[in-house]
């Protein structure tokens, strides 16, 4: 692998971070498996494209993070009020979502940004300007953790933390459960369409169809980071997350050095994310296998002392 490949490859992963973490929080903090992602990632991008073609590429993305919010409480209100399952819920909004897109692009499937202003170009003039595809994005997620880590750890962090433990214990204590489940949803798609508005930006162009498989790759960083890097602590898990994204890009770079043709793309991340899903099954089946072993070259080693 190319150095040039390899920090393209870091560069999207630390944009996908952002949408990993968003993930983090509705899958892992919620226990929600929520598949809006799709749709609110185009959402993002979508008004972040339109916005640069009207010469806004910061508000672009306060924007895009507002919109995916909506979409996320969409979600939400579908889930608690009118008691539609969350996977279901998460379907109709992503489908519904379609079609937004499409009014907020114009009708048109594809916004090019070639020559359009973006946040990339803040460093322009400075000496790091040759570095700003990689400290940019790499500032934002810093900052996204951080505050995410100091949220969950604040009163309703902990109230959405434990409704994803125990929902009905929550309730038991007299906290609206609705009201956690409406700002953790908010807060994961909001955080998931300002990835989509960075990568649009970074990719000079948005695509109406460039959210499908988000969920597999955000599921994908997540189970990579806790898998590998371990979970014992908040933020050591927010850190994994992110070292999960970009470790997912470094290995869907090396898959395309190696010759794997792009059409087998969403293949090979189905691939990583079921082989990391089967981890802790597989790391437990090893254990007690070299323990059988043991114990049976124990019994051995006695039977040849008799």
């Amino acid at each position: 692998m190319n150095t040039l490949v390899l920090i393209d490859s870091v560069e999207l992963g630390l944009i996908y971070a952002i949408m990993a973490l968003g993930v983090f929080i509705s899958f892992r903090t919620l226990n929600m498996p929520d598949l809006t992602v799709d749709g609110s990632f185009v959402l993002g991008a979508a008004v972040s494209a339109v916005m640069c073609s009207n010469g806004n590429p910061q508000a672009a993305l306060g924007m895009a993070f507002i919109a995916g919010c909506a979409a996320g409480s969409v979600t939400a209100i579908l889930h608690t009020k009118l008691k539609i399952q969350p996977l279901l819920a998460g379907i109709l909004v992503m489908l519904g979502l379609w079609s937004i897109n499409l009014r907020v692009m114009g009708s048109k499937a594809n916004i090019p940004l070639i020559n359009k202003a973006t946040v990339f170009n803040l460093l322009d003039g400075t000496t790091i300007e040759a570095y700003a595809t990689m400290v940019i994005p790499a500032t934002i997620i810093i900052i996204i953790m951080l505050l995410l880590f100091y949220f969950l750890k604040t009163e309703l962090g902990l109230v959405i933390r434990a409704t994803g433990d125990n929902e009905q214990m929550v309730r038991a204590m007299g906290v609206n459960t609705d009201t956690t489940i409406l700002v953790g949803l908010a807060i994961a798609n909001g955080m998931v369409a300002l990835s989509g508005a960075l990568i649009a930006q970074y990719q000079s162009f948005a695509d109406i169809s460039m959210g499908t498989g988000m969920v597999i790759i955000g599921l994908a960083s997540v189970i990579i980071g806790e898998v590998i890097f371990g979970v014992k602590s908040l933020l050591r898990r927010l850190i994994a997350v992110i070292l999960g994204a970009v470790l997912y890009r470094l290995v869907i770079a090396m898959a395309f050095e190696l010759g794997m043709p792009p059409t087998d793309l969403k293949l090979v991340s189905a691939v990583i994310v079921t082989i990391a899903l089967a981890m802790p099954v597989i790391k437990e089946r090893l254990m007690t296998w070299r323990k059988r072993k043991t114990n049976h070259q124990g019994e051995v080693r006695k039977s040849a002392e008799n």
